[in-house]
């Protein structure tokens, strides 16, 4: 409860540092599992494949030392000739957040509602225990 408590306070009291935390989400190639999964969603290409595609491209981008969404359409179409512009639009760190909508995912929708679902369990707790 102490650990709690003391993790309230700090929480309470940050100031997040959006363009750090944006810089942080979009590093490490965050959005390779995007390629890889527009890969077999939009050519058809099988998951074994899409990865081998997948890590040719990362490594294009780590050896010339940009993000994926920055590796040229021409350098990703001499790995895979049928990738077309349209994988721009899944290479966002924001797209990526947003398409996972399962249960559990980072879409906003998700988050906002376990955010309203949490904070009525925490008031209904903390009611409880100020009965006591």
């Amino acid at each position: 409860m102490l650990a709690l408590a003391a993790m309230e306070g700090m929480v309470r009291d940050m100031t997040a540092n959006v363009a750090n935390l944006e810089r942080a989400a979009a590093s490490g190639f965050s959005t390779a599992t995007d390629l890889a999964d527009w890969l077999v969603r939009e050519l058809g290409l099988p998951f074994r494949e899409a990865h081998h595609v997948t890590g040719s491209i990362v490594a294009i981008a780590e050896k010339t030392g940009v993000a994926l969404h920055k590796v040229p359409l021409e350098a990703m179409q001499a790995v895979e000739p049928k990738i077309t512009e349209a994988v721009f639009g899944v290479l966002s760190v924001d797209k990526s957040v947003r398409s996972r909508v399962s249960y559990g995912g980072t879409a906003p929708q998700n988050v906002r509602r376990e955010a309203r679902r949490w904070k009525k369990q925490l008031a209904r707790d903390k009611a409880r225990q100020e009965k006591k």
